[in-house]
């Protein structure tokens, strides 16, 4: 086996229905937390989004900085993304007023920017790549977007869509049950799946989080959303826990365009 034969391990987690379990937890948690500093506490969007921004940054910096692939230091990652997404996306749609629509068509342009850019300067959007300072920067700053676009688009379902946070979850969970299929039946491309279905399970998560503390008269079940988040936290950590983390992997040589 040569050099360019030998496997070489990604930062991020190799794909597996664990790593999707444990990602719509943590869009779940994401909704429930972030509601929990800017409406139960009520700081507000602003304040919420300025709270999270600083771990979140910092987290981004300590996991590019890692050496190899740290599994809880991965998902805190994620979950400060998540719940920075729910209060950028709140602030966005609600307290700058540009509506659900408006807020989830800015911001599916950025991510599709953000990936079109990291094809263009490092050829390849596949995760398994991730394993450069400037892959996992294109990584945290897209799956960011992502995680706000999927705010904006499962509250715009949820409210505008007149679908109610139960039938928000029943669409997405469809859609991500379609992905799911695609995968395993058709060629269609894995790295266009992945990213679908990531963002896919950003608004499902919004949906079901909002669906657990929303009043009642609203259609939720009125569920704390502290003690919810604390919960899924609870729950995610057990989960990094148990289920087997490894890092993905690749060829050293070079990897094709997608």
């Amino acid at each position: 086996m040569t050099d360019d034969d030998k496997a070489v391990l990604s930062k991020v987690p190799a794909v597996t229905l664990g790593f999707w379990v444990i990602k719509i937890l943590a869009t779940t948690l994401g909704e429930t937390g972030g509601d929990t500093v800017s409406m139960t506490l009520d700081l507000g969007y602003l304040v919420g989004t300025l709270i999270f921004i600083v771990p979140l940054v910092l987290l981004v910096v300590a996991q590019i900085g890692a050496k190899r692939f740290h599994p809880l230091l991965y998902w805190a990652t994620i979950i400060a993304s998540t719940t920075a997404g729910t209060t950028m996306a709140d602030f966005a749609t609600r307290s700058l007023g540009i509506g659900y629509a408006g807020g989830t068509a800015a911001l599916f342009a950025l991510v599709i920017g953000a990936l079109l850019l990291w094809r263009a300067l490092l050829g390849s959007v596949d995760v398994d790549t991730v394993r450069t300072p400037r892959a996992e920067l294109f990584y945290w700053v897209t799956i960011t977007f992502s995680q706000t676009l999927g705010t904006a688009l499962g509250d715009w379902a949820a409210d505008d869509g007149g679908l109610g946070y139960g039938g928000g979850a029943l669409l997405f969970g469809a859609i991500l049950a379609l992905l799911a299929a695609l995968f395993h039946f058709t060629r269609t491309s894995r790295v266009v799946l992945f990213w679908a279905a990531f963002i896919v399970t950003r608004p499902l998560g919004a949906t079901v989080g909002d669906f657990l503390d929303k009043p009642l008269a609203r259609g939720g079940l009125a569920f704390s959303r502290p003690l919810a988040t604390l919960v899924l936290a609870v729950v995610i950590l057990a989960l990094v826990l148990i289920l087997p983390q490894r890092a993905g992997g690749h060829p050293g040589r070079a990897a094709p365009a997608a």
